[in-house]
């Protein structure tokens, strides 16, 4: 048993890691200084060091023993001693002058390989018998110093080679040698172990590293990664700042410009109104030349047309022979004051100027003051003429009443008992009595009207028939004109109309005219005015429904203001449209057909008679325009007094037309488009009478329209029956269409 052996082969492991140090190197130039070295490590502080063979089972680092202070173990002398105390005092481990010894302890390298180790203490083992050869040993000690100096301190143990080993003396016991045995057979089992353990540890490491090495390089990417978004955060701030800048710079600009188009607006404005306002000083001034111009034109006519008139009142006149001379020299005085009255106005404007209005009031007063001295001058040769003609009629009357007062007598007995057997039939044929006397009186007014402007109907001359044909043409293209445009022109072609009604001249096809030009252009202007107004509801009204109600208005306002032109538009409407009376004319016997169908209001011309639809079309457009004129009345008029043909007469042709048989086709047109038109205004008008009234139309008469009505013929019909249902289910009728409303009169 030898219980000191770890111990010391602790301190010699401990002695060869000092000797491996790279601070200092030893030789062993004899044996007989290994005691003194070992005495010499043991005293020194790198003597403490202390081995545990059983580190590696605690876990503990391989050389956490080189931290600790060196010290030898205390049976290291017990061991020194047994062996040879002579050859050991006499060799040393060390040469005094071969050795340098640092104040600073060395440290022990952790890369020391075990090789290395087990060939030092071999060498320490076999010390004795190396007393011959102390040159190797001292040789290869250096060698070892030099090898183990240059080792990094990572290098594999396995990797250092191990020095020859001398040839072993045996010094010590069996028993000390099979320790010896032992303990280095468990270094080799300790070395592998920590060899194990170092490479295990060197994979920890490099894993480690691995780990580390990824962390920081995400670490780095992150860094990278936040880099670059501050830098992106930086460049986004820079572009916002920029775009913002730029959009305010732009907001400036626009301001700029707004304000820069402003101004140009405004100067346009105000360039605009400069030229505006020439434009209307230019135009002013072309309208005052204009009108300048049309008052000197219009002077020179009133001139013209005085002297023309003034040569009638001539005693050598052919007209005026049968007036005394007295009246005939009262009248030419007078005609020559007046031609003198306007020829001084006529000077006043020879030196360039144009007349003023005042001058032109002058000469027109002038020109209806000659007017009426002519016609005082008519109607006094009127009144002589006619005073000779009753002298010599009245004789020739006497005797015709005698003869005639029998005659009528039996023609009126004949026509009662007639009248008594109509009435005992039920509805009658005819008209009433004063309504035929008041058709016939206005047929005979509008034939005197004729007659009495024969002379410029059919002029003989060509300054007449010029004349004649710029009359007509001022009195019809007006009514042609008029529309539902707007309320000015219509007003506009109402006076125009009613200039020329009342002799004053009109500017028409470019030319001044007037109907006094002639003696018998008035007659001849209000025959063909109205005329053009029953041929206008013939035609346009007949087309177009809503054009009743502007021509009915104008029509309205012309008959107020000249009552001899409604007379003669009733006398022509009857004459073209008998059923407006009403009246159904009778065919007389030795009568034609073609001649009693132009009688019943039918077209005939060379290609024979017009068809039904067009005769009913043109039926409808002229009672339309009936009902249109009874009901309204031109709104610029004075409104003084009744209406001279108001709704009272539309409700006498109503009332007429249910006491009278109906006739196919023709009476069922007529009483729908007369109450689609006027219906509203008599419902307004006579209100419960008027209900009363369409009933006894539905439930009486309609039955018998029913009856006289074929089957292909049944559309008027149909409309009519849908009208009085609609009519009297809702006790309403809607305003027609087409009525002037009072933003049209302001337009």
């Amino acid at each position: 048993m030898f219980p000191v052996g770890l111990s010391f082969c602790e301190s010699v492991w401990r002695l060869l890691l000092l000797a491996t140090d790279r601070r200092f190197h030893f030789t062993m130039p004899s044996e007989n200084l290994r005691w003194e070295t070992l005495e010499a490590l043991k005293n020194s502080p790198k003597g403490q060091v202390t081995f545990d063979p059983y580190w590696s089972e605690r876990g503990e680092h391989i050389l956490a023993g080189c931290k600790e202070t060196p010290s030898l173990s205390s049976h290291s002398a017990v061991i020194l001693e047994r062996i040879d105390s002579q050859s050991l005092n006499k060799s040393s481990f060390l040469d005094s002058s071969s050795i340098d010894f640092e104040e600073k302890p060395a440290s022990v390298s952790s890369s020391e390989s075990t090789a290395d180790l087990n060939s030092k203490i071999s060498a320490l083992s076999s010390a004795p018998s190396l007393k011959n050869q102390p040159k190797d040993v001292s040789g290869s000690l250096p060698k070892l110093s030099d090898e183990t100096r240059g080792e990094s301190p990572e290098a594999d143990v396995s990797e250092v080679p191990a020095p020859p080993s001398p040839p072993a003396i045996s010094l010590l016991s069996p028993r000390a040698m099979e320790t010896a045995g032992h303990i280095i057979r468990f270094q080799k089992k300790q070395q592998e172990k920590a060899k194990v353990a170092l490479q295990e540890r060197q994979v920890l490491q490099e894993k480690l590293v691995e780990s580390v090495a990824s962390t920081e390089l995400e670490h780095l990417k992150r860094f990278e990664e936040m880099k670059e978004l501050k830098q992106r955060q930086e460049f986004q701030s820079i572009r916002d700042m920029i775009d913002r800048e730029t959009k305010e710079s732009m907001g400036r600009q626009e301001k700029l410009k707004e304000e820069q188009r402003h101004r140009i607006k405004i100067l346009n404005l105000r360039v605009r109104e400069l030229e505006q306002q020439r434009h209307r000083e230019a135009e002013l001034e072309k309208q005052r030349q204009a009108e300048g111009r049309e008052r000197l034109r219009s002077l020179n006519s009133i001139q013209e047309e005085i002297l023309q008139l003034n040569q009638l009142l001539e005693p050598s006149a052919q007209a005026n022979a049968h007036l005394p001379a007295a009246s005939l020299a009262s009248h030419s005085l007078r005609g020559n004051q007046l031609c003198s009255q306007v020829s001084e106005v006529v000077r006043k404007t020879a030196e360039g100027e144009f007349p003023s209005v005042e001058d032109m009031a002058v000469a027109e007063r002038a020109l209806c003051e000659m007017r009426s001295v002519i016609r005082q001058m008519e109607e006094e040769a009127a009144r002589v003429q006619e005073k000779k003609k009753k002298d010599q009629e009245q004789e020739e009357e006497r005797r015709k009443q005698e003869a005639l007062q029998a005659q009528q007598e039996a023609q009126k007995k004949a026509e009662q008992a007639a009248k008594e057997k109509e009435l005992r039939k039920g509805l009658q044929n005819n008209a009433e009595e004063s309504t035929m006397k008041w058709y016939k009186e206005l047929q005979n007014s509008a034939a005197q009207c004729a007659q009495s402007f024969e002379q410029l109907n059919s002029p003989k001359d060509a300054q007449t028939k010029k004349l004649k044909l710029e009359l007509q043409k001022a009195a019809t293209i007006p009514v042609s004109q008029i529309s539902t445009n707007s309320g000015s022109q219509l007003r506009e072609i109402f006076d125009r109309i009613d200039k020329l009604l009342s002799g004053r001249a009109v500017v028409s096809g470019g030319k001044s005219v007037s109907a006094s030009q002639h003696p018998q252009g008035l007659e001849f202007v209000a025959y063909k005015l109205a005329e053009k107004f029953v041929k206008q509801g013939e035609e346009e009204v007949a087309s177009h429904h809503e054009a009743a109600f502007p021509i009915g208005v104008v029509a309205s306002g012309i008959w107020e203001l000249h009552p001899q032109v409604g007379d003669l538009i009733l006398a022509h409407l009857h004459k073209k449209c008998p059923y407006s009376v009403p009246h159904y004319p009778p065919m007389k016997d030795g009568t034609p057909v073609e001649e009693y169908q132009k009688i019943l209001g039918y077209r005939v011309d060379d290609c024979g008679v017009e068809g039904q639809d067009s005769f009913l079309k043109r039926m409808s457009g002229m009672i339309r325009l009936y009902a249109a004129v009874i009901q309204l009345r031109w709104p610029y008029g004075s409104k003084q007094g009744s209406v001279p043909h108001g709704l009272n007469h539309g409700w006498r042709w109503l009332a007429q037309m249910l006491n009278m048989e109906p006739l196919a086709d023709i009476t069922a047109t007529l009483l729908f488009d007369f109450l689609e038109v006027c219906g509203n205004a008599l419902m307004k008008q006579y209100q419960g009478q008027f209900w009363k009234l369409i009933l006894l139309l539905k439930d009486e008469y309609f039955p018998r329209i029913e009856a006289v009505t074929s089957s292909g013929e049944m559309g008027s019909v149909i409309r009519l029956k849908q009208f009085l249902e609609t009519s009297l289910k809702s006790r309403q009728i809607s305003p027609p269409k087409g009525q002037l409303s009072a933003t049209f009169w302001r337009s």
